[in-house]
């Protein structure tokens, strides 16, 4: 049955993928890529994380009339945690956290999460050296989640080990929109095919946990949070087609 599966898609690739020429032509073709972006947090989500990387990779299909159609995978990750100290509760009069031998313990924050879109946008080919280049708007929506990396590097903390890591890693999550306005650009020759331009995303998320263990007496707030990003990006893009052959002539 994968067998049949796999042989009927290749062939559906066939005839989708016919011979076609980019520099006259708008093209329908599949494509995969992999992106990377610089994100800034804003509302919600900056009062916790700074500034973000974001690595993902997406895939979809453009169609003759250059509409695209897709989705991608994004993580994003960073070191600037703005949440204050949170294991105060566990330093000692000198300011210390001691590890399972009475040594001192260093522990380590970091923002990690991911979020996953589905979008549809529009190439519209002006100022582009071919059909299948210009400006590119695309929008949709997905889903979000995010959370506090807690680590203790080869040093065991028993506060910070194992579940109780779950007091304090402020696991968030919700659905997303998002939109993106750059330019994407498909040599004709079809060996460089990329996209930049501005990303932004809304999440409407909600705290994932019950309690925080740096704050103990307090009830977590289930409201709606409002964790919105914005950046830059850029993407490597790689169409599945086929070139349009030579001509050959004989004498």
């Amino acid at each position: 049955m994968q067998i049949r599966i796999l042989l009927l898609l290749l062939s559906v690739c066939n005839i989708t993928l016919s011979q076609r020429d980019v520099s006259t032509e708008a093209i329908r073709t599949p494509w995969i890529g992999i992106h990377y972006g610089l994100s800034s947090p804003t509302n919600s989500l900056s009062e916790r994380f700074g500034l973000l990387n974001n690595l993902g990779f997406n895939a979809g299909y453009k169609t003759k009339k250059n509409w695209f159609i897709g989705s991608d995978l994004n993580f994003f990750f960073g070191n600037q945690i703005k949440t204050g100290d949170i294991f105060g509760n566990l330093r000692d009069s000198y300011g210390n956290i001691s590890d399972i031998n009475g040594d001192v313990g260093a522990i380590l924050l970091y923002s990690r999460g991911y979020n996953t879109n589905f979008s549809i946008g529009k190439i519209f080919p002006v100022f582009g050296c071919n059909p299948n280049s210009g400006i590119f708007i695309q929008g949709g929506f997905g889903y979000m989640q995010y959370h506090i990396r807690v680590e203790t590097n080869k040093q065991v903390i028993p506060q910070v080990e194992l579940d109780y890591r779950k007091g304090y890693d402020r696991l968030t999550g919700g659905v997303t929109t998002h939109q993106f306005l750059g330019y994407s650009y498909m040599s004709n020759s079809g060996s460089i095919n990329v996209y930049a331009g501005f990303y932004f995303l809304q999440g409407y998320t909600y705290n994932q946990r019950n309690i925080f263990f740096d704050q103990p007496t307090i009830p977590v707030s289930k409201s709606l949070r409002h964790d919105n990003l914005y950046g830059f990006r850029f993407g490597w893009v790689i169409p599945i087609y086929k070139s349009k052959p030579k001509d050959f002539y004989y004498n």
